[in-house]
């Protein structure tokens, strides 16, 4: 079928309005040539287009080497083996083929290069400790299994499980019962019906085959059935609950299983064929999700290289556990891990309850300890800092809350600067340099309402150990502002990188400023040994030791302080207290303390610093 001179007019102009936004969205560039790159221009995931469709249509037609579907956006594209098999392609989809939204004919285009969004996850490198054996058992032990579980029409439905995304699945379960919506079981509720002796035999190989793995006999098993286009959301294994590793073993049937790591958005696909064995252990167990897009088809390598289709067929799945004993998970990969997100939050609360001691070991106490070495590191003004302060009229009052050296108390000859500060050390150097200064908590600021004309904190906030306090002190610095008045807010950002720039405090550190051996492998900073210290003045309350001028990895948590006594060589250490900030969290909290009162003028990042300024509302 070909197209009529009007219509094919008419399409060539949507195929153009749609050009001029995937250039603009995607960043690449069109070809009135053929290429091999082939844009599918009015659809893709957010239209509802499947990939498999789109395959099966274009393989009639030539050989497919990859697609892409970039995420959340209404156009794909397909890269193929040749020029010539792209052109047949393109004449054949091109405004005929019926997979847009609604049924509309599928908008072609050549282009010149694919967008950069993710890699291929055929190709991508497998989570560590993740081992598929194929033909790991044969069709006489396959049928002896599916006899010993028994799926059939009377076996439990989940549709009484609070998990109703995998409502219609049958299941079976033997040992224990495994929830849904918790991904845990019972330990108190054994089941009657214990694993089949038949599995006995599935130990002894793997045993034989894998001699270096942490074994043990599983007590728990899971049997799924996954009838055509049936499938299962990505998920972890509760750490609490289970041991290491967990094993699935297909049968009836092949699948694609899709693991993605979530720390760094990795994705890679694995095809399960059946009567395979699939071990996750380690990394690809505990820092991997798993899952099964629903589907009726999977797209797969081709043998001849390209991509394909495969219809799935009738699966069950037997996938086995082994209980943990006491509920404690010790893995090193904490941020899948129930165990660790509980200490987090067993933290947080000793943290909340002793803040008021907290601050007044961690903060107070070492600034007065460190305050003359301190004020000597701290000379320069920020450019953004001092310029909100030269802005001031002649005659305002300004407040520095948290003053420290007072080194934006110079910075303007007209108004009228005030600081105030806990620090009696820091208050001190600010006496000698002759300002105004007086000593108070920022919780509690002893002004009169509505007695100043501006306000700056800098760098001070992120001393406080509680959102509530945190609150409480920007609440303090509106009431005292004037309607109509503004005050600047810079506190400690967790990312100290932006737009591919590392912040000053990295520069500070001569490794971050040199470019990466291609042959030396890092260590990613989220897996290296974290140090713990007990906060001193919260009980048993422990937070990790940041590493000086190297990327944060925690929220909350002590950063040393090094000084040099005049008697001694060595390096006296001091901890301060530190919650560093995650993007749009200051602006939350400012609206959160100042209610319909403020309005936030402006919010930027300024080298390693979340910043806002705010203004009071006119009566």
């Amino acid at each position: 079928m070909t197209l009529s001179k009007n219509l094919e007019k008419k399409i060539g102009k949507k195929i153009k309005r749609c050009q001029l936004l995937i250039e603009k969205d995607a960043g690449i560039t069109f070809s009135d040539e053929p290429t091999k790159l082939i844009a599918i221009c009015n659809a893709g995931l957010s239209t509802g287009l499947q990939q498999e469709a789109l395959l099966k249509e274009a393989l009639q037609h030539g050989t497919i080497q990859q697609v892409l579907f970039p995420p959340g956006k209404s156009y794909c594209f397909l890269q193929c083996s040749s020029i010539t098999e792209a052109d047949v392609i393109y004449t054949a989809l091109n405004g005929l083929c019926t997979l847009g939204q609604d049924g509309a004919v599928l908008l072609l285009a050549f282009c010149n290069a694919l967008p950069a969004y993710r890699d291929d996850p055929w190709n991508a490198c497998r989570p560590d400790g993740l081992i598929l054996e194929c033909d790991f058992i044969d069709e006489a032990m396959e049928q002896a299994l599916l006899e010993a579980v028994q799926i059939s029409e009377d076996t439990e439905q989940p549709d009484t499980e609070p998990n109703k995304t995998l409502k219609h699945r049958k299941v079976k379960h033997f040992g224990y019962e495994f929830v849904y919506g918790s991904n845990n079981v019972d330990r108190t509720k054994p089941l009657e019906r214990k694993i089949p002796s038949v599995c006995g035999e599935l130990w002894q190989k793997l045993q034989q085959l894998h001699p270096h793995l942490r074994w043990h006999v599983p007590d728990q098993l899971t049997v799924n059935q996954y009838e055509l286009g049936q499938g299962i959301p990505p998920h972890v294994d509760t750490h609490s609950a289970f041991d290491d590793p967990i094993l699935s073993l297909s049968l009836g049937s092949d699948v694609v299983m899709e693991f993605k790591q979530p720390s760094s958005g990795k994705a890679v696909c694995v095809d399960l064929p059946s009567r395979s064995l699939l071990i996750m252990s380690g990394e690809s167990r505990y820092d991997w999700t798993h899952g099964i897009t629903p589907r009726k088809m999977d797209t797969i390598p081709a043998p001849n290289g390209g991509l394909t289709v495969r219809k799935r067929q009738l699966r069950v799945s037997l996938t086995f556990r082994k209980l943990l004993p006491n509920d404690q998970c010790g893995c090193t990969f904490p941020r899948l891990c129930d165990t660790a997100q509980q200490s987090v939050s067993n933290q947080a609360s000793l943290l909340a309850s002793h803040a008021a001691q907290v601050e007044a070991q961690n903060v107070h106490r070492v600034y007065n300890e460190i305050a003359k070495h301190f004020s000597d590191t701290r000379h320069s003004p920020w450019p953004r800092v001092e310029a909100f302060v030269r802005s001031l009229s002649a005659g305002d009052v300004l407040l520095d809350v948290g003053c420290g050296n007072g080194k934006y108390l110079a910075s303007s000859g007209c108004s009228v600067l005030l600081g105030c500060d806990r620090s009696e050390g820091l208050l001190q150097v600010c006496i000698e340099r002759g300002f105004n200064v007086l000593q108070c908590d920022c919780l509690a600021v002893p002004f009169r309402d509505q007695s100043v004309d501006a306000c700056i904190s800098i760098a001070v906030i992120h001393h406080l150990a509680t959102d509530e306090r945190r609150q409480r002190a920007i609440s303090e610095m509106i009431r005292v502002l004037r309607p109509g008045s503004r005050a600047l807010i810079y506190v400690w950002a967790k990312n100290q990188e932006a737009n591919a720039k590392k912040s000053s405090y990295l520069r500070q550190n001569k490794q971050n400023n040199k470019p990466p051996a291609e042959d030396v492998a890092e260590t990613p900073p989220d897996t290296q040994p974290v140090q713990l210290e007990r906060v001193s003045g919260a009980g048993d309350c422990t937070l990790p030791v940041h590493t000086n001028r190297t990327q944060f990895q925690h929220q909350d948590l002590l950063v040393p302080w090094k000084l040099r006594s005049s008697e001694s060589t060595e390096k006296a250490t001091f901890l301060r207290y530190y919650h560093v900030f995650e993007e749009h969290e200051l602006e939350k909290l400012c609206l959160a303390s100042g209610g319909d009162s403020i309005v936030l003028l402006e919010s930027y990042y300024d080298q390693g610093n979340w910043c806002v300024v705010l203004q009071k509302k006119a009566n």
